[in-house]
């Protein structure tokens, strides 16, 4: 049987995966995981997926990658169902795998949207998180490497470029001079005229620079749909997270690019349950969402990870957590129920994807007129929305 790839976590993970497919095309009864390790759920469901892999491909060779393979090494190494483990920060190296190198660079097919990864690890020190300890130090790819990427997707008929990273908006630190992320967002959009969206992953409002700020609000080509790093609307929490940003950080952020750009989408990060959390600092973070109308939620709810500060200071009861992160959840979907509604007549610019749905600029989900071809951009004004999709 041939290759099998199982991805789990954030976006970059994702992308990470297709370049997986790609390099291991030609092996023979393999299956990988490439894990996650960010929450205690996240390794739950990793070993769930090992489990469940090996009871679908017995004779497989079974092999995990990801930051879970990090983290978690010597649980996972343990588990009967897996094989071997493969470093996370060599898991694109065809090395690792035994396989030659790849004679051109690789090719993406089939996909309307094209995730690039251009940065990896991370230099902060949140205290809640062992991203660090799976991915390593922040590493940026240089701008050439980027375009020449960029170049591939839209050879291969890609409509839109995601740009990923662990830490997004830190890319260029490490590069001679120091660029900050806009300067890459400019030489893409300059050098790739065809290319009609670039969109961003997740990033630190704390680290948006000018020239990103600038090209959010104003540049047509990127799409106005921002996903912050946010964790907590509180800012004792925030502090006791080693955030870099305050709540009025944030809301003077968002406040900024919709006065130029009012059809602004905002997502966050929130974790519910951090350690010393209150229901009063829970409260902060539920008025948050209202705040910033965050209409693309990804609550987490807290777990201690292994050798990390959080994990020594006072926790919050599990079944508080839980009803906290169900108080987020439900928080943001009356956002989003509403931001949805308010679409409903307005002409929107539609990506067409697979599967007859595709996403609005904003990042709304559509559902497509019949016989519409994956990667058409169109026009669409809804008029209804039919289980969280507009049509």
């Amino acid at each position: 049987m041939s290759l099998e790839v199982h991805s789990l976590g954030c976006r970059l993970n994702l992308a990470e995966s297709e370049q997986l497919r790609a390099l291991l095309a030609s092996a023979d009864d393999l299956v990988v995981v490439n894990s996650c390790a960010v929450t205690a759920e996240a390794v739950r469901q990793t070993r769930q997926t090992i489990r469940r892999a090996r009871r679908a491909r017995p004779d497989a060779r079974l092999l995990v990658t990801g930051c879970a393979a990090e983290v978690e090494r010597d649980a996972l190494s343990a588990m009967p169902e897996v094989d071997g483990l493969i470093a996370n920060t060599a898991k694109l190296d065809p090395r690792a795998w035994n396989v030659p190198a790849p004679a051109a660079p690789l090719r993406p097919t089939g996909y309307t949207r094209g995730f690039v990864q251009v940065q990896n690890g991370c230099d902060h020190a949140c205290t809640f998180c062992v991203i660090p300890q799976g991915r390593g130090v922040s590493r940026s790819r240089p701008v050439a490497d980027v375009l020449a990427e960029v170049a591939l997707h839209l050879d291969a008929g890609v409509r839109e470029i995601v740009l990923t990273g662990v830490d997004l908006t830190s890319w260029g630190s490490d590069l001679p001079g120091a660029p900050r992320l806009g300067q890459l967002c400019e030489a893409i959009l300059a050098n790739f005229g065809a290319l009609p969206r670039l969109r961003l992953s997740s990033v630190d409002g704390a680290e948006v620079d000018d020239t990103l700020f600038d090209l959010l609000a104003a540049e047509t080509r990127m799409m106005p749909h921002l996903h912050l790093s946010l964790q907590s609307g509180d800012d004792m929490i925030l502090k006791r997270m080693k955030r870099r940003h305050s709540r009025a950080d944030a809301i003077a952020l968002v406040e900024r690019l919709r006065a130029r750009r009012p059809d602004l989408s905002i997502g966050a990060d929130l974790i519910a349950g951090f350690p010393t959390e209150t229901e009063t600092m829970h409260g902060q973070s539920l008025s948050i969402i209202q705040a910033l109308d965050v209409v693309h939620g990804h609550v987490f709810a807290y777990s201690p990870r292994p050798a990390t500060p959080a994990a020594r200071m006072p926790q919050v009861p599990i079944a508080a957590i839980r009803a906290r992160a169900a108080e987020l959840r439900r928080a943001v979907a009356h956002q989003r129920a509403a931001w949805l509604g308010r679409l409903i007549g307005t002409p929107l610019a539609v990506l067409a994807e697979r599967g007859g749905t595709g996403h609005s600029a904003q990042f709304a989900p559509v559902v497509l007129p019949e016989h519409t071809a994956p990667g058409a951009l169109f026009s669409l004004t809804p008029s209804r929305v039919v289980e969280g999709m507009l049509q």
